[in-house]
This record gives structure tokens, C-alpha cells and sequence, in this order.
């Protein structure tokens, strides 16, 4: 009896098979871009007060993106624009004061802004961002160090990830010096984002 395909065809063809199928299962991944969501990230602010405690406060509006590229650095990025006017320190004269020229001047600058320049791994988990932070209308270099916290699935499927970055810079470098030592002249930020994968 002659067989319409030959054995070793069959083992040919399983082979190619396998190879295209193991092929599909493991595409080359490009970096991974997530838009923040601010409804489940925050962007706070502690700062001393009369050298004698701390006050912490909050922004209630900001948007942005980060990219992760755990295998290649340099692919990372990170972009985050908050609103000035949208400060809360707990007390709603208090932040008419922050909004005020005495110190955030919001309806001069009405952003404070991060975007990055350069990223080098310096953990399994964590980048130093080197980046151009505007403030109150200043624009200066600063060095941050990012963590990766985690990812997760999303209720609709969609892939989540978090980041978060807490460091130390000096109001006055931004020439936000009014009520310095009374109201401390650092400033710690901390941004805790969560984004969904574009």
C-alpha cells in the first residue's frame, strides 16, 4: 500500500508545528506603557512646620504615564503632570494660602510637572529616574529613585501596575522662599500610582 505522506514528512511537519506554536507562546515583549489612574494613586506632601512637626497634604488632580522595560532600562519613562490648585492640606484656608503668590502661586503656575530624561536599573525592583522637574514656573534636574510594587489583573481584564517614588527637594531652589524656617524649606513628595496598560 503507498502512503500519501511518508513518516518522516509527519515528524517534519509536527516539528514546525511545535516550533510555531512555542513561538506564539512566547512573543517578544515591547515595553509595557500604563496611564495613570489617579482614583487609585495618590501624590502627597509632608513638610515641617515651625521646626517643630510635620504637616502633611495632598493633590487631588494629576495625570500621567509610566513605561516599564524591565529588561532594557532605557526604555523606562516617566511622566506625571499634578495641578497646583487642587493642593489639600486638610483646612480650606490654609490652602487659599498655598494657592496664594506666598507660595504655589496657582494661577501663575497652575502645574507642577516631572518628566524623565534618563533611567538605569539599581535593584530587581526599583530605577534611578533622572528627570526635569518644573515648579512654580522653575525647571531643575533632579535624581529619583522608583520602585515597581507591583501588577495585578484589573476587574475588567486589564492589566494594572504600580509604581512609587518618595524624595526630599528644597522649595527654595524653586523660588518658593516666603515663611521659611517657619514653614520648612523641604519638601518631601511622595507619588504612589497605580496605571492601566495602554
Amino acid at each position: 500500500m503507498k502512503l500519501g505522506i511518508s513518516f518522516a514528512r509527519i515528524l517534519t511537519l509536527a516539528g514546525a508545528s511545535l516550533l510555531g506554536v512555542a513561538a506564539q507562546s512566547q512573543p517578544v515583549r515591547a515595553a509595557d506603557t500604563y496611564k495613570v489612574d489617579a482614583v487609585h494613586s495618590s501624590v502627597l506632601y509632608r513638610v515641617k512646620h515651625m521646626n517643630a512637626s510635620y504637616a502633611y497634604g495632598r493633590f487631588n488632580d494629576f495625570s500621567g504615564s509610566f513605561t516599564i522595560d524591565s529588561a532594557d532600562p532605557t526604555k523606562c519613562a516617566f511622566d506625571l503632570v499634578v495641578k497646583t490648585a487642587a493642593i489639600d492640606s486638610g483646612n480650606e484656608k490654609r490652602d487659599q494660602h498655598l494657592k496664594s503668590p506666598d507660595f504655589l502661586n496657582a494661577k501663575q503656575f497652575p502645574t507642577i510637572a516631572f518628566k524623565s530624561e534618563k533611567v538605569e536599573a539599581k535593584g530587581k525592583d526599583s530605577y534611578l529616574v533622572t528627570g526635569n522637574l518644573t515648579l512654580h514656573g522653575t525647571t531643575k534636574p533632579v535624581t529619583i529613585e522608583v520602585e515597581t510594587t507591583g501588577t495585578a489583573t484589573g476587574p475588567r481584564g486589564g492589566k494594572v501596575a504600580g509604581i512609587e517614588a518618595t524624595f526630599t527637594i528644597k522649595r527654595s531652589d524653586f523660588g518658593m522662599k516666603n515663611m521659611i524656617p517657619m514653614v520648612g524649606d523641604e519638601i518631601r513628595l511622595i507619588a504612589s500610582l497605580e496605571g492601566n496598560h495602554q
